[in-house]
């Protein structure tokens, strides 16, 4: 396989961690369909999306502008496992399954990124 965007390792995490937010999500209220439910799985695909157009984008700033993206969306999916938990929509196992692979998602893209700024970025860094 070529170099592509699922070579990325934050994308696999991240990956990882979309999967599990649906297979999570599928036990909240019905009540939730429409509100905690949509956004915390629109903004969890919005991680990887991000991170996949960025990989494409031929400048350093256009690049690091789609990983800021997907960085803000990291952090707002961190805010609905907090919530989730607060809310009692998951226990405190999956609170920690969710939160550490959101942490391990986080620092992998923000080691992505300062690779990109440190250096004379091409995407064989991953």
């Amino acid at each position: 396989m070529g170099q592509t965007f699922q070579n990325i390792l934050a994308w696999q995490k991240a990956y990882d961690f979309v999967l599990d937010v649906y297979k999570y999500t599928k036990s909240f209220p019905e009540s939730e369909k429409y509100g905690l439910i949509s956004q915390f799985q629109r903004a969890a695909v919005s991680i990887i999306a991000n991170i996949a157009e960025g990989y494409k984008k031929i400048g350093k700033a256009d690049k690091l502008r789609f990983m800021n993206i997907s960085q803000g969306s990291l952090e707002e999916c961190r805010c609905y496992v907090i919530l989730s938990r607060d809310l009692g929509y998951i226990d405190n196992d999956v609170y920690n399954i969710l939160y550490s692979k959101i942490e391990e998602a986080s620092k992998l893209l923000n080691g992505y990124c300062k690779a990109m700024l440190n250096s004379n970025f091409s995407n064989t860094l991953e």
